[in-house]
């Protein structure tokens, strides 16, 4: 619950799996009502399931790069709850792993559209429906990336998005700033999720070694999400990093 005793709403996206279905859990053990969207209905009914009080889940089934079902999902999500609290953009998607000379274009444009494109829209539609309500507020954390600070071999796309990312976030910060919206990003490193199963097993380094990496628990990323979004409108974490302890992200390799 907020101040005035109302539940808390909480929009999202990639919640059918992954870091977004972990973190669309945890905000409902907050409290929150959270509406999870996506492209796939079966994985977004699974993260659902079984998430009992004192918050819950809806599904969403919407494509984050489709400006008109991004337009529908909010409009929908303004009609059920009347407010919006915090939107996670979460959903992302990636290339396969090769040189720069050889990325198909259409793959990069696929990792930008549901990176940035996706993030841009959605962010679009919760500033316009957290500045008009009342009273106007509410945070929004985007999901970066470490290949928003340092980039691994051979995924010049993914990182290129990520690093917008941090651009898109710095500016809806700025713009938000007038009607209490605050915006931050979260940098992981090497969350253990059904997704990240190549960490244990050998990863390709700067140095073209094949080498397992440390991982984190993924509920390591959900009590940090929870942190920034516990936080009064009137403080922001703008940038947090949150990586495997023993992962190579600082150092020379």
């Amino acid at each position: 619950m907020d101040d005035t005793g109302a539940q808390r709403v909480a929009v999202v996206t990639g919640g059918g799996s992954g870091i977004g279905r972990a973190v669309a859990r945890g905000l409902c053990r907050a409290g929150y009502h959270v509406v999870i969207v996506g492209r796939r209905p079966d994985r977004l009914r699974e993260t659902a399931s079984d998430q009992g009080p004192p918050g819950s889940i809806t599904p969403l089934v919407a494509d984050v790069t489709d400006a008109a079902q991004v337009a529908e999902a909010f409009r929908s999500i303004e009609e059920r709850s009347g407010r919006l609290d915090l939107l996670f953009n979460n959903a992302g998607a990636w290339a396969p792993a090769v040189p720069i000379d050889e990325i198909d274009p259409d793959d990069w444009r696929r990792v930008v559209e549901v990176n940035l494109t996706g993030a841009f829209l959605c962010t679009q539609h919760a500033v316009r429906l957290m500045r008009g309500q009342r009273p106007p507020g509410g945070r929004i954390i985007n999901n970066g990336s470490v290949s928003a600070q340092v980039p691994r071999p051979h995924a010049a796309a993914y990182t290129a998005a990520k690093h917008a990312i941090t651009g898109l976030t710095k500016a809806t910060a700025l713009d938000g700033r007038p009607f209490a919206i605050a915006c931050g990003q979260i940098d992981l490193g090497n969350a253990r999720t059904d997704q990240t199963v190549a960490q244990s097993t050998g990863v390709l380094q700067a140095d073209g070694s094949m080498r397992p990496e440390a991982t984190m628990d993924v509920e390591s990323v959900v009590r940090a999400v929870l942190m920034m979004a516990a936080l009064p409108l009137e403080a922001n974490v703008q940038s947090l990093t949150v990586i495997a302890t023993g992962m190579p992200f600082i150092g020379r390799g």
